[in-house]
């Protein structure tokens, strides 16, 4: 089988594809060749210059838990510094990436499709960083596991920017990395190593790529398909499945009863069926207490929207238990996730949301890889 040439391998074969004397990489696990060599092996491999390394929410090798890091390093194989970017932004984000003497920072962590997940906003942040010190910014591009044909969801309201969102995105974006870069549109010297043989109709088994979690609670391409809709508990006293084998698929909270799950089935949500289930998170909400909720089991992942199914789940919950759902985290963190307080005042009034969710819709604008659904 043949497999999508990444930016990072076409970058490991000719390393002067990144332009750069001094790279800094911005990477984690799931910057890897398809034969599992990590991405910075491979560059000092091939003498490409790579004196420094950033890592992620999750950490560079991806230890952390959500809204954690690893810390400054050094990395044990590569003798490099490893420098920790997350919660930084501004100046204190100037003068870590000053400090390194890097004079080309190089992109390639692997995105998830959906607008909440942070690494494409570690990259916005640097390349942000690298406009006002004046750095090249190289971005490897990779699949997006969701595909690149469809995006839904609303628009983030700019008022409402934060470390889940600093752009106008739809929730779910269609789009790669690169493109993502493009999208951005900084004043800045940036160059996308793009793929080979990649399609925006591609499944990711249809890429021939091996996956890796892009963080510890993304264990596979089922639970990126769902992330973009079931990420919303993430707002709610719900647990959205952290501490369990199915994060994110699987949903539920102490005060759920029988009715739950039949009321989800009744709405003939596209692609998705809901199975009633019971489990115990280890960790995060509910720790050590049996929940009952439900598994989404997705049987037709092109009729599936995600988005959709998400905040109609979350309308449903907040019909059923509206003296027990409560909103969770900092500054009514639903509102980030959302893009807008749209979706929070429409539940407060005890109105259906979701004519809040636009239909879905192609990709459009500056796409490096065609548009529509031909690809």
């Amino acid at each position: 089988m043949t497999h999508v040439r990444t930016g990072a391998e076409r970058l490991a074969t000719t390393p002067s594809l990144a332009g750069g004397s001094r790279l800094g990489l911005i990477t984690n696990p799931t910057g890897i060749l398809p034969d599992l060599t990590p991405t910075p092996d491979a560059l000092m491999a091939a003498g490409a210059g790579l004196t420094a390394m950033f890592g992620p929410e999750h950490g560079m090798r991806g230890t952390a838990q959500a809204a954690g890091s690893e810390g400054d390093t050094v990395d044990e194989r590569t003798g490099l510094p490893v420098y920790d970017t997350h919660k930084l932004s501004g100046e204190a984000l100037d003068r870590v990436v000053a400090s390194s003497g890097v004079d080309t920072l190089v992109f390639d962590i692997a995105d998830v499709g959906a607008r909440f997940y942070t690494y494409v906003w570690t990259m916005y942040d640097l390349m942000e960083s690298a406009a006002r010190l004046g750095l090249r910014f190289v971005v490897l591009d990779r699949p997006n596991p969701l595909g690149g044909t469809v995006e839904e969801g609303p628009l983030l309201d700019p008022a409402f920017a934060s470390f889940v969102g600093r752009f106008p995105l739809p929730v779910r974006h269609g789009r790669t990395v690169g493109e993502l870069a493009v999208l951005f549109g900084f004043d800045l010297d940036l160059h996308v190593i793009e793929m080979e043989g990649w399609r925006r109709d591609m499944t990711y088994a249809e890429t021939g790529l091996p996956w890796v979690m892009p963080s510890v609670n993304m264990p596979t391409v089922d639970t990126a398909l769902v992330y973009p809709g079931t990420g919303l508990f993430e707002g709610t006293d719900f647990s959205e499945g952290r501490g369990t084998t199915r994060p994110f698929e699987l949903v539920g909270a102490p005060y759920v009863d029988g009715r739950f799950a039949p009321a989800l089935a009744g709405l003939g949500l596209p692609g998705v069926r809901f199975r009633e289930t019971w489990f115990t998170p280890t960790f995060h909400k509910h720790a050590g207490t049996p929940v009952r909720g439900v598994q989404l089991h997705v049987h037709d992942r092109n009729a599936f929207r995600p988005v959709l199914t998400g905040l109609s789940m979350v309308h449903v919950a907040r019909t059923l238990y509206p003296g027990d759902l409560r909103w969770w985290g900092p500054e009514l963190f639903m509102d980030h996730l959302w893009g807008s307080d749209a979706l929070t005042r429409t539940l407060e009034a005890g109105e259906d949301p979701r004519g809040l969710c636009p239909p879905p819709a192609h990709p459009e604008g500056r796409l490096l890889y065609g548009g529509g659904a031909e690809g």
